[in-house]
């Protein structure tokens, strides 16, 4: 498994990764190794120990690699971790390999309509290269039935080929009782900072709740900062935002909890989704979240979440301004979303996604 999304700050994709191998190798005997690359980030030493799994920690620069994997097909993965039934890329491009059956993963198509949003190797591989390499994958793994659908409808892919292996509601030590509504809880924005998140429409509105004179709860925003991302971080230290939003960075996993903790709602805006782990997170922690609808948003919180049109700040002003003030209404969401979140297992994840692989191993075969 390519084990490098997890290495740095672990958003999305890189959770995923992690919570796979762990869900894995806790259902199934089999022998996996994490594989990672980097001429300075290191995998964490208890990381073996923590997934069960062998580590191989090459010190060989990202950016150098993946021009060799996707451009050259070199080297195979066996040069650098060793004789393997199946290898697993965490994104859409082919791990090269002489025996292995080749499985890809792809989270959505967004690079495909939406290139100028992306960066380095993503900009440049990625839509030119992505259809090529799911077609020739033995298998392709993805997170919702949105990219599944997707995929069918752009890629040349027989069904059969395509997995859906959705990732487990996360394991809270305190949150997950009950629903979650601190009466001084603050609405939660978590995720990179990139057009495609979309903060600017709720930024816009606070603007127009506080033009109103509503008191609203603080604006508690969590994550990176991509393309675009400072000039939401600028507007935000002017009035009016400035009384009441705040900018976190990027809060690693061990600080995850006692952040939604603090929360009474989550946001989630965003123009496209593959899946949108934040809002699982927090139907799990009993939040209530509001959501877009695009992408696999509305599948993934059903009809736990309320969902808003991206373009149309006065319904997103209007669904926080309720959560904030109808204190039942604000528990009976985050009472469904419990229920909601329990329809994701990690356990489920990885029992579809041993199926994938042995479907890539005789797919494998047949080709040889």
């Amino acid at each position: 498994m390519d084990y490098r999304p997890a290495l740095r700050a672990r958003t999305g994709a890189g959770a995923y990764v992690h919570g796979l191998v762990r869900a894995y190798t806790a259902r199934h005997d089999d022998d996996v190794t994490v594989f990672s690359s980097s001429w300075t980030d290191r995998v964490a030493g208890d990381t073996g120990a923590a997934l069960h799994a062998r580590v191989v920690d090459r010190r060989v620069p990202v950016r150098w690699l993946n021009y060799l994997w996707h451009r050259r097909s070199w080297p195979p993965v066996e040069w650098l971790a060793g004789r393997t039934d199946v290898v697993h890329a965490a994104h859409p491009l082919l791990i090269p390999a002489r025996h292995a059956a080749q499985v890809v993963t792809v989270h959505d198509l967004y690079f495909l309509a939406n290139p100028g949003d992306t960066r380095a190797e993503i900009r440049r591989d990625y839509p030119a290269l992505a259809r090529g390499h799911a077609e020739r994958a033995d298998a392709v793994v993805t997170s919702s039935a949105y990219t599944r659908d997707n995929l069918l409808k752009a890629f040349d892919l027989d069904a059969t080929r395509v997995h859906l292996v959705r990732p487990g509601a996360p394991a809270w030590t305190r949150l997950g009782q009950a629903a979650n509504v601190p009466r001084d809880g603050y609405v939660l924005f978590i995720g990179t900072l990139d057009a495609r998140k979309n903060l600017g429409v709720v930024l816009d509105a606070y603007e127009q709740l506080a033009g109103a004179g509503r008191r609203v709860p603080p604006l508690v925003v969590a994550g990176g900062v991509g393309p675009g991302g400072d000039a939401w971080l600028e507007r935000m230290r002017r009035a009016p935002l400035s009384a009441t939003a705040s900018y976190r960075g990027y809060v690693p996993e061990a600080d995850r909890e006692a952040l939604f903790a603090g929360a009474r709602t989550l946001v989630l805006p965003s123009w496209d989704e593959g899946f949108g782990l934040p809002a699982l997170e927090a139907m799990a922690a009993g939040i209530p979240v509001v959501v877009s609808n695009r992408g696999a948003l509305p599948e993934v919180v059903g009809t736990a979440g309320v969902v808003v049109d991206p373009a149309n700040p006065q319904a997103w002003a209007a669904a926080i301004d309720r959560l904030a003030h109808d204190q039942d209404w604000a528990r009976d969401r985050g009472a469904v979303g419990l229920e909601r979140a329990r329809a994701f297992a990690w356990d489920d994840a990885a029992q579809a996604l041993r199926a994938a692989y042995l479907a890539a191993v005789q797919r494998r075969r047949q080709r040889a």
